[in-house]
This record gives structure tokens, C-alpha cells and sequence, in this order.
């Protein structure tokens, strides 16, 4: 018996065979994208001249953009829907909720593929699909038809045994895998969950543990598709889609992780990372300004019913401030139904739109050195919108706790109540729009905001440049193209996004790379971690950065700088890192010829001296960089038949 995520890999292969390292791709069945990085998907989507998707299914989101101070997220939003209607592309509408949280309840489908523009994508790995965050030019290429390209994973067995106590959640589940193997330790993974614990959590559970699964660095995360799956579809009137798929057993893994549920204790992650994790009691006199429940990570219906059980007849602390972000309509009908929402209201809960919210940035920062505990998945320093700010990770019974107390609360000191939910779920999918059946009909609205795809050139034999800007390790997609209210309106426009590339690393680097023409940057360990956001390549490629010099990269991360025609390359020697610095001059050459070569490695010079620098990238890879990107090398590559095209 293979591992539930072999077996679904296998199904899905189009190219290659699976064996640790080997360059593999798979088909893709289903693709999500949402406002934040679609429109530059649906951008990139469109100038391949496609006339249709080519997936089973293909969803757009909006849920990141909804705070319209100005036309340009309102622009945006017109234009998702139009391309939608047009390419036979379902419209999830604002406010009909959080796109993995919607995809979860409504799409995921056991023993499908799922690319998503979304780095928590694998959220709906608790269904038992094989679900991967991407770049959005990756995810307009699955589009088109094309397959996802990557090296097989290994697959990392977290073994669960016992149960959950009370006060005890899904969310110190990962929280504790984070502090098993921290936030590069999943790299080259899939992380799937086996053992008798897995049938103790229920689907949005499981839903919770493979959406932060993402911040361990993996590849997707899974659960096997069981009883439990089963039961969830059916109370989601989608009993038809449930296709049984076993857990692998101990042999089936390359590693393996073990989890006694019963002996898990409530756990915090700490500034600023959600790999610092702590024990909640051992930080109980930390005093707490805000209180933010929700996100993709812990919205269900499950989450907030809990919230609201532990808050009623009580009112929130009089020094914190409680924000509650619901996941879906389908949640916040749900609260409504059962009387939790009046719970959550009269105990001074502020109700926020079933959206991303604070989680991205937009909205609700917290105050100057303030201290915020979220139920979010990440804790980056200023994601939240104030620089100084002290974000900490928890559960929604911790942080329901801590709202009620003003100082970090070891849930297990209050009552628990034991939550019930209801045999079926309300079904209304009024806010998801069909495609128009004639897309030939629909014209495509674009407001003055969007700005057409830039595309790279071709690599060039010889590249020269100065050293732009040095940064440490763990730097995140955060710190490369910030989030947060101010930016994200202008996603779609990459000449003015690109002003605050690094700002918040260094606010002259803009600048810099204007009057230098470009150059490079030079990186420690697991560079460009985080969030899925292409911007991170996108605008630097706009600036002429012309290749990262680093110990180590993120997955994905990787992944855009390579389809945007961005070297990432990698220190032979990590202490060569110590011996560049800003204003250094590069100079690579050869670079045709060695890319064209057998070897992974490559001599530079930098101060007047040879480095050795070295790379993983395969026949295909090349071939992209060559071509000065991924836009470039699919339409250099697609077949065309009859107006149609498909990938090679």
C-alpha cells in the first residue's frame, strides 16, 4: 500500500517517474486564484490567447482586496469577474468568504490535484486532495492546460495517536509540528498525517493543520480521505464527490514524526515567526491589546461556535480589543442560525466581513508596540500593518480565553464547553457566479489601474552588477513586496508596486536599483519565505535584479524567481556570504554555456575574486531561464490546433 499522497501523485503524472528528486509533473484538475494574485494570473492568463480554461475546474476568489479605499481593488474586482464570465471560470463574489475556507466546503474533492495562487492552498489537503500553492504564472499556465512541474518530494509521516483534551486544539497540532521541524524543515516535503489520531479530527480540523503545514516550508500537506471525509461532504450535499483513499502505514514514508495527541498542551508561536513556539503557561502574564480570531487557518464553523461558547455571558476585557473574521457566508449564516453570533456580539466581539482582513494587512493593526494574539498562520514582523507590534500565534480557544482575561490565558482554566454541530450545513452558492456560456460575448472591463504584463528578455551570455542590498536569513516575501492596505491595491500595476520592493528593509532600495540599472541581492538561509505572492519576483524583475545570490531558498519563492527569468543561485561555500557586501561588483559570465552544461555549478567574480556558486535546476528550468522566464518559454513552447494550444 502507497501513501495516500504517492498514490494521488502517481494518478496525476504526466511527465517523468517518481523517485526523490526526480523532475516530475503532474495534471492538474482544479486551479485557485484570488484577488490578490489573480489578476496578475488572469493577466498572464489571457496573453497566451487561450479562448477557455482547460481545467475540470477553475475558481476565482475575491477575499484579500475588499477594503475599497479608492477604484483600484473595486477596479480589480470588475475585472476578475468580466476575465471569469469570459474563460469559463467560476466568481466566488466579496464577501462570500476566504478562498480556502469556500474551496474547502464547497470544491475540494478526495484524489484530485489542486494549483493554487495562494501559498496555503494545501488547506484543502484535509479533504485528501494533493493541493500546492504557486505562483500565479504557474497557476495561468495550469490554466491553459499546461501541466505543474516539480522535483518528487519526499513524504514526512506525522503519526498521530490518541486524543485531543479539552482546551487542546488542531491548531497546537501544527503548532507543534513547527516545533518539531520549524519553518524551512518541511522543504522538499509533503507532510500526511496517518495513525487512530487522525480519525479523532474532523475535517475542518483537518483543514487547519494542512493550511499552516505551509509554514513549515512543505510542498502541500494531506490527510487520507476516510469515514470522517465522508461524513463532512455529506453534510455539504456533495456525498457524490467522496472517493475513499488510505492512510500509508510507517513503511510508506521517508521519515517519521510521532504525535500523542493526549499529551499535547495549548502552544503559542512568538515573534516573529511561526516556527518560536512556546507553551501557552509558561507566558500567562503577557498582556494583550488585541485579539484577532479568523483567518483561513481557524474560521470554521467549528472555530467561532467554540469562540462563542466560551464567551457567552461574558464581555470581552475592557483593555483588549476582540475582532471575529468568519470564513465563509456559509459560517456566518450558520452563527446566525444557532444564536453564537448574538453571543459573540453582546459579549463585544467586532464582526468583521467574511475576508482575509487583518491577516493581509488590511485592517485593524494594532497599536504602537502593541501586542496581538491571532488565530492567523503567519507573524511576520510588520505584516500586520504596525512595524513595532508584538504578533503570537494561538488557537481559537486560547485566544477566546485571552480576550476575556487581558493577559495571555492557558485556555484550560476556564470551561470548555463540548460543541455540537449540525447534521446538515446551510447550502447557498447564490454568491458564486457561473461562466457565461458564450465568453466570445463578454468584454473584458479593465480600469485604469492594471497595467499590462511586463516580460523579460532572454538571459544573456554575460551579466554585470552591483550588489543592491544584503539581508539575513528567514527574510520573507513580507520584507521583499509588503502587504497591508497601502500596497496590495496596486498588485495589478507592477511599475508602481515596484517602488516598495525591500522598503521595509531598506527604504533607499528603489532608488538604488534605479540608478544602477538593476543588479543583485545577496541572501542568507531559506530566502523569499512566506506567502506564494509572484510580486516578489515580478517588481524586482521590473527593477533589473538580475539574480539572488543565497545559503538556501523557500519552495516556492524559488519556483517565481526562476519563471520571471531571476537567477537564484547558491553559495558553494555558506561562508563566501560573509564575503559580499553592498556595492560589490558581479560579474557572471558564460552563463549560456553553463546552463547548457551538465554542471551545477558556476564561477563568478565579486571584488576582483572568483566565488563558486551552484544550482539544482533541471532540463526544464534551464530552458525557462534561457528564455528570460516562463511567460517567454509557454508561448515559445505551446502548440497551437485549431486557435487552440496546448502545453509541450
Amino acid at each position: 500500500m502507497a501513501s495516500a499522497a504517492k498514490k494521488i501523485l502517481e494518478e496525476h503524472l504526466t511527465r517523468g517517474t517518481l523517485g526523490q528528486g526526480k523532475e516530475i509533473a503532474i495534471k492538474i484538475d482544479q486551479t485557485l486564484t484570488q484577488d490578490a494574485t489573480g489578476t496578475m494570473a488572469c493577466l498572464q492568463f489571457e496573453s497566451m490567447n487561450i479562448p477557455k480554461v482547460k481545467t475540470e475546474l477553475s475558481v476565482s476568489y475575491v477575499d484579500h482586496n475588499t477594503l475599497q479605499n479608492g477604484f483600484m481593488n473595486a477596479d480589480d474586482h470588475k475585472y476578475l469577474q468580466t476575465v471569469a464570465a469570459k474563460y469559463g471560470i467560476k466568481f466566488s463574489r466579496p464577501g462570500n468568504g476566504i478562498c480556502h475556507q469556500v474551496h474547502a466546503e464547497r470544491f475540494a474533492f478526495p484524489g484530485k490535484t489542486l494549483l493554487g495562487s495562494d501559498s496555503h492552498t494545501p488547506t484543502s489537503g484535509g479533504v485528501g486532495m494533493i493541493a500546492i500553492g504557486a505562483g500565479g504564472l504557474d497557476v495561468a499556465v495550469a490554466m491553459a492546460g499546461g501541466p505543474f512541474h516539480l522535483k518528487t518530494p519526499k513524504i514526512l509521516g506525522v503519526k498521530l495517536s490518541g486524543r485531543l483534551s479539552p482546551g487542546v486544539s488542531a491548531k497546537d497540532v501544527i503548532l507543534e509540528v513547527l516545533r518539531q521541524i520549524d519553518v524551512k524543515g518541511g522543504v522538499g516535503k509533503i507532510i500526511e498525517y496517518f495513525g487512530d489520531g487522525v480519525k479523532t479530527l474532523s475535517v475542518p480540523e483537518r483543514a487547519t493543520i494542512t493550511n499552516m503545514g505551509a509554514e513549515t516550508g512543505a510542498t502541500t500537506s494531506i490527510f487520507p480521505s476516510d469515514d470522517v471525509t465522508k461524513e463532512f461532504l455529506k453534510k455539504q450535499g456533495r456525498e457524490k464527490d467522496y472517493v475513499e483513499i488510505p492512510a500509508g502505514t510507517d513503511e510508506d514514508f521517508d521519515e517519521v514524526v510521532e504525535i500523542n495527541l493526549s499529551k499535547l498542551e495549548p502552544l503559542v508561536a512568538k515573534p516573529h515567526s511561526p516556527g518560536k513556539v512556546a507553551k501557552v503557561k509558561d507566558l500567562k502574564d503577557l498582556k494583550v491589546d488585541q485579539v484577532c480570531i479568523g483567518s483561513c487557518t481557524n474560521s470554521s464553523l467549528k472555530d467561532l461556535e467554540t469562540v462563542a461558547a466560551i464567551l457567552d455571558g461574558k464581555v470581552v476585557n475592557q483593555n483588549v480589543s476582540l475582532t471575529i473574521s468568519p470564513g465563509s457566508r456559509q459560517v456566518l449564516e450558520m452563527l446566525s442560525e444557532s444564536g453564537a453570533l448574538k453571543k459573540l456580539l453582546k459579549a463585544g466581539a467586532r464582526i468583521l466581513e467574511c475576508a482575509c482582513g487583518p491577516c493581509i494587512g488590511m485592517g485593524q493593526s494594532p497599536p504602537s508596540k502593541g501586542v496581538s494574539v491571532r488565530t492567523f498562520n503567519r507573524n511576520f514582523e510588520g505584516r500586520s500593518g504596525t512595524k513595532d507590534a508584538e504578533i503570537y500565534l494561538v488557537s481559537p480557544e486560547t485566544a477566546a480565553a485571552t480576550a476575556l482575561t487581558g493577559k495571555l490565558t492557558d485556555p484550560r482554566e476556564i470551561d470548555i464547553p463540548e460543541i455540537k454541530l449540525p447534521k446538515s450545513f446551510t447550502i447557498d452558492d447564490s454568491m458564486i457566479i457561473e461562466p457565461a456560456e458564450d465568453g466570445s460575448k463578454v468584454e473584458v472591463v479593465k480600469g485604469p489601474n492594471i497595467k499590462e504584463v511586463p516580460v523579460g528578455k532572454e538571459l544573456e551570455d554575460k551579466i554585470t552588477g552591483i550588489v543592491l542590498l544584503k539581508v539575513g536569513d528567514n527574510i520573507t516575501t513580507d520584507h521583499i513586496m509588503p502587504a497591508g492596505a497601502k500596497i496590495l491595491p496596486l498588485r495589478s500595476n507592477i511599475p508602481e508596486i515596484s517602488k516598495h520592493v525591500f522598503e521595509q528593509v531598506d527604504e533607499n532600495f528603489y532608488k538604488r536599483a534605479i540608478e544602477n540599472s538593476g543588479g543583485f541581492v545577496v541572501g542568507g538561509e531559506n530566502y523569499g519565505q512566506g506567502s506564494s505572492r509572484e510580486h516578489a519576483a515580478l517588481a524586482p524583475m521590473h527593477l533589473g535584479v538580475k539574480a539572488v545570490i543565497a545559503k538556501s531558498f523557500a519552495r516556492i519563492h524559488k519556483a517565481n524567481l526562476i519563471n520571471f527569468g531571476i537567477l537564484p543561485l547558491e553559495f558553494s561555500d555558506p561562508k563566501d556570504y560573509e564575503k559580499m557586501g553592498v556595492g560589490d561588483e558581479i560579474v557572471i559570465d558564460g552563463l549560456k554555456t553553463s546552463l547548457t552544461s551538465s554542471s551545477n555549478e558556476m564561477t563568478i567574480k565579486a571584488r576582483g575574486k572568483e566565488f563558486k556558486l551552484k544550482h539544482d535546476f533541471d532540463s526544464r528550468q534551464k530552458r525557462v531561464l534561457l528564455d528570460g522566464g516562463l511567460l517567454n518559454h509557454t508561448k515559445k513552447t505551446a502548440v497551437k490546433t485549431d486557435g487552440n494550444c496546448f502545453m509541450q
